[in-house]
């Protein structure tokens, strides 16, 4: 069994949690944790009865999947971050696998920036023409 452990001092836990504790403390729900758990990427055990129980460590994993979600990850990209948590590493982004998906957004999200200059340039050439033109045709109008 874990040592107790203080959640903002509130409530105490010992041991493995159940999917709602869990939720609760991850600031997610049940149904997503379990999403996750299909994927592979939280691990649980069950207990005789057949509930879901995870250990403290889970906490962790959970946090680091929410914020590569919001970064904008996918699910397979999260998985070598997974495993390096998983590995004993403080942080999930130290490993080599995790190194090489972060090179890859990276490249991925600095081709959408460049597409998106493009953009932003077609735009401000087309603006510009319609704000001449309708220059002109107020001087021809007067």
């Amino acid at each position: 069994m874990t040592a107790a452990c203080l959640d903002a001092g509130v409530r105490a836990y010992v041991g493995p949690m159940l999917i709602g504790e869990l939720a609760e403390r991850a600031g997610t729900s049940a149904r997503t944790l379990r999403y996750y758990e299909e994927h592979g990427l939280v691990e649980t055990s069950r207990d005789a009865n057949g509930y879901r129980r995870y250990e403290e460590s889970e906490l962790k994993v959970v946090h680091e999947i929410k914020a590569l979600l919001a970064a904008g990850f996918g699910v397979e990209d999260i998985r070598p971050f997974v495993a390096c948590l998983r590995a004993g590493n403080a942080a999930g982004h130290v490993c080599p696998d995790s190194v090489a998906v972060l090179r890859r957004r990276l490249r991925e999200v600095e081709a959408c920036l460049d597409e998106l200059s493009g953009v932003r340039d077609r735009l401000r050439g087309q603006l510009a023409q319609a704000i001449e033109e309708r220059e002109i045709r107020c001087l021809r109008v007067r």
